[in-house]
């Protein structure tokens, strides 16, 4: 299941801004000088509200309420500055911003009502108000930042820090800005930055926790889970937990926020949805579709409904044709969506038509324009299906940059294998085994590229154990195909391959093992019959393809 950086359903943003603003080599304004202490209740309000902390909010609301502001229309204004940033920064904290009454012409207030339309206000040329500068971002805080607008938003913070270096606003904000736009090192620091301003800011340790996951560390779920604990309020942190449990493949810890969230609120769409998501990705259909009804009830327009019942056409019913329905509706809305153009280019690559596997090659080829780690990670996918390692390579190392979760190192290998850098492929298979131990898949490559380096002793001692522990079935067929390939004999390579198929009549690496050894003594008739068996289950295979030609009159039609 994908991990997205803040959301991986976002709300869709505004592309553009509002009006031409300062570029980031612009003269900054005059910095204020923020070591002389506030001259009274108005000033104190807004340097509480300029720091940004949650102690520092807490103290702004007491401000609020104090008699010597009740009536000052700036007051009502920072107030609004203050609760909106509370609230999108802090919710997992009790803080009350009571009888807060912005003047509805203010310009904080123009800045709030586009933000949360999702518009990027630009500050006025020139102005030398701090919050004028922060408050734009948050029409960016919960969804995605246009790599168009990285530059202006990144040279609005700069000249923020200039007018107010001690709000931890500034670093928060550019860390997430530098997240959501791939620059991990550089989000990373800035993360730091605003915990050295505040211990307090948990959103940036929030923030290189997702660094962490998308990094692959282990470290990240028991740091997560601390959080969550200090911070229990926090819908945010649960629903991260949600997906990093589930990344995991541990469903009774997803199960159980799940359950905890559904006890406070049953017709909680957002969590019903991530359930329904979760369960799909568990190929659990039915109860995937009995999440999605339940929810039917509160809204059945919601783009993250529409695209769980097109996946539910596609995995559950293999219709893709309506599944492709639903996602080309989906596509008209929301055109800058990348989960949607990537579920409809896997789509659309996986098709038996030519003009469709065209369509789908554009879209992966726009969106591996700005690359995400989901979108290199189909390129890695397709071009291992067309045997084209060494663009499969190039991806690949793109990505492992990027993030290096469990797949992506089970295709690193196969990559480094079938190009014959075993050395390689041994090293990201031992990396997966020693990550994963209990994973088979980790098993079958680390065993894999033990043997094809010469450690064959290694390799039979881990094969013995497996097919002593396993059930019998697709994963004892694995083991026998894997030992086949330890065997010097021919006869007993052969007693394995029966074994395998036997366990698992459908184990494509033992029927194409088994058609090569009779191609090779030129056995075409049970040469056919293995090809055959071979081609129904993989007939786009390129490798089969080859000999399919060859075996025409034996196959038949």
């Amino acid at each position: 299941m994908k991990l997205p950086v803040t959301n991986p359903a976002p709300l869709l943003l505004c592309l553009f801004f509002a009006c031409a603003s300062p570029s980031r080599t612009g003269t900054p304004p005059p910095a204020r000088d923020n070591s002389a202490s506030p001259s009274g209740p108005l000033e104190e309000l807004q340097y509480q509200v300029e720091l940004g902390a949650p102690g520092s909010l807490r103290e702004a609301a007491g401000l609020l309420q104090s008699r010597d502001l009740a009536s000052s229309e700036r007051a009502g204004a920072l107030g609004a500055a203050g609760r909106a940033i509370y609230e999108a920064l802090y919710p997992g904290v009790d803080i009350s911003f009571s009888g807060v009454n912005p003047p509805l012409n203010h310009p904080y207030a123009r800045i709030l009502r586009e933000a949360g339309r999702g518009n990027y206000v630009s500050p006025p040329l020139g102005s030398r108000d701090f919050l004028e500068y922060v408050l734009p971002f948050l029409a960016y805080y919960d969804g995605e930042i246009p790599r168009t607008a990285l530059r202006n938003v990144l040279g609005h913070l700069d000249q923020a820090a200039q007018l107010n270096p001690r709000s931890v606003l500034v670093p928060l904000f550019r860390g997430l800005a530098l997240e959501k736009t791939g620059d991990a090192p550089q989000a990373e620091a800035a993360y730091r930055q605003a915990l050295d301003i505040s211990a307090a800011c948990y959103p940036a340790e929030l923030g290189l926790i997702r660094l962490l996951i998308l990094q692959g560390a282990d470290e990240s779920l028991s740091r997560l889970q601390d959080l969550s604990r200090r911070y229990p309020g926090s819908r945010e942190m649960k629903r991260l937990l949600i997906r990093l449990y589930a990344d995991r493949q541990d469903w009774p810890g997803a199960e159980g926020v799940i359950a905890e969230m559904l006890r406070q609120n049953s017709r909680d769409g957002e969590i019903l949805l991530l359930r329904a998501r979760i369960l799909l990705d568990r190929g659990l259909f039915q109860q995937a579709q009995v999440a999605l009804d339940t929810y039917a009830s509160i809204d059945t327009g919601s783009r993250e409904y529409i695209f769980l019942r097109a996946r539910i056409q596609a995995e559950a019913h293999r219709n893709r044709e309506a599944a492709l329905n639903y996602l080309r509706s989906l596509i008209r809305s929301y055109p800058e969506d990348a989960e949607i153009a990537l579920y409809m280019a896997r789509l659309l690559l996986e098709s038996p038509r030519p003009e469709e596997n065209a369509e789908g090659r554009t879209i992966l080829n726009r969106l591996l324009g700005d690359p995400s780690p989901e979108a290199l990670a189909l390129a890695v996918e397709n071009s291992i299906g067309q045997e084209n390692w060494k663009d499969a390579k190039a991806y690949s190392d793109k990505l492992l940059v990027q993030r290096k979760n469990n797949r992506d190192l089970f295709n690193a290998c196969r990559i480094e294998r079938a190009l014959g850098n075993y050395a390689a492929a041994l090293s990201h298979a031992r990396e997966l085994y020693n990550r994963d131990p209990s994973s088979e898949e980790a098993v079958s490559s680390y065993i894999t590229a033990l043997t094809e380096t010469g450690r064959q002793s290694e390799a039979s001692r881990i094969i013995d154990q497996r097919l002593a522990a396993v059930p019998g079935g697709v994963q004892k067929s694995r083991y026998y195909y894997l030992r086949s390939k330890l065997r010097t004999n021919e006869d007993a390579l052969m007693n394995d391959l029966r074994s395998s198929l036997f366990e698992d009549p459908l184990n494509l690496d033992a029927l194409i093992a088994m058609f090569e050894i009779y191609h090779r003594r030129k056995d075409e008739r049970r040469a056919a019959y293995y090809l055959r068996q071979a081609l129904a289950i993989a007939p786009n295979n390129p490798q089969l393809k080859r000999y399919e030609a060859e075996y025409r009159s034996a196959l038949g039609p």
